[in-house]
């Protein structure tokens, strides 16, 4: 197991250097230039090629990519051209909005999806099953953005429930910072609850089909303890696969739920940072983002070994 644990950050290492290569280049080679964005409109062509020395980004590309990778390697991300701050603070600083967003959306997201798909499964072909899986084509058809206005305009503004847009740190009480988080991060569940519920449908529907479901039954035990302990158990293999792909669905999301309800989060500061042609910032952000997801695809494999005690790496 352990061994396993370190093949797999260790496999991270390249992972990291592709991303962080193709992000590089991708930025580089696109049109706009930084320098022209910082000095704004009614700038010389002197004062523009100033900044661009400034910043080092007169230097071909292939140097501007050694200078980075030794920065990076000393841990240091650089510095923002756009917020004049260091990468590392201003990520320091995004991160508790971003997170506390992303653990509200999970716990909305799982606390309604797996019950729902398992209901489905059980009532197969009833009004139920097909309320759900109705659900999830919505789910799915409608973007996060204009959910999120729909949200803000019945929650927030017609009946107040809710504040339109901000956010409250935790250090300002529980309370605030829930209050602040539940629309955004209903705005952001809904196309992972239609995800994951339709999964946990499937794969419940096809183990309840075994022989030792019907065995539980024929025991006497109650549907409760077989649908939980035995056909969610035993289905809990992919169910637990597509929360993870879920959560890289879920950075994306983020993006655009931060600008919606005004979040000042990692997403927010990716939007920011693409507008100001921020080369270092969105680097360091897609590199942050990058290895959280190999991270939890590594917690997913572990967990596979929980779940099921045949599997073993």
């Amino acid at each position: 197991m352990y061994a396993f644990i370190v093949r797999r950050l260790l496999a991270t290492i390249p992972v990291l250097g592709m991303v962080a290569l193709f992000v590089f280049l991708m930025l580089r080679l696109t049109p706009g230039d930084p320098a022209a964005v910082l000095a704004g409109d009614n700038a010389t062509y002197e004062q523009i090629e100033g900044i661009r020395i400034q910043l080092g980004l007169d230097k071909p590309i292939y140097e501007q990519l050694v200078v980075w990778v030794g920065k990076l390697l000393q841990g240091d991300l650089g510095q923002s051209f756009y917020f004049k701050k260091q990468v590392t603070e201003l990520i320091g600083l995004r991160v508790e909005p971003t997170l506390s967003l992303a653990i509200v959306t999970l716990i909305i997201t799982i606390v309604v999806a797996v019950p729902l798909g398992v209901l489905a499964a059980y009532r197969h072909d009833s009004w139920i099953d097909r309320l759900v899986m109705g659900f999830s084509v919505m789910g799915f058809s409608v973007p996060v953005f204009v959910l999120g206005y729909l949200l803000i305009y019945i929650f927030a503004v017609e009946l107040r429930w809710f504040p339109v847009q901000g956010y409250k740190s935790i250090t300002d009480g529980f309370w605030p910072f829930l209050h602040r988080l539940i629309l955004p991060g209903l705005t952001l569940s809904v196309i992972y609850i239609a995800l994951i519920a339709r999964i946990t449908r499937a794969s419940v529907l096809e183990v309840l089909g075994e022989d030792y479901i019907r065995t539980a039954y024929a025991k006497g035990l109650s549907n409760r303890v077989v649908l939980m302990r035995h056909a969610l158990r035993n289905a809990a293999v992919p169910i637990v696969t597509i929360i993870g792909i879920g959560i890289a669905l879920l950075i994306g999301g983020v993006v655009v739920t931060e600008s919606v309800y005004n979040i000042p989060g990692l997403g927010r500061l990716t939007v920011d940072a693409v507008l100001g042609r921020d080369y270092p910032t969105i680097q360091a952000v897609v590199l942050v983002f990058s290895f959280v997801y190999v991270l939890i695809n590594l917690l997913i494999d572990l967990a596979y070994t929980i779940l099921d005690p045949r599997i073993r790496y």
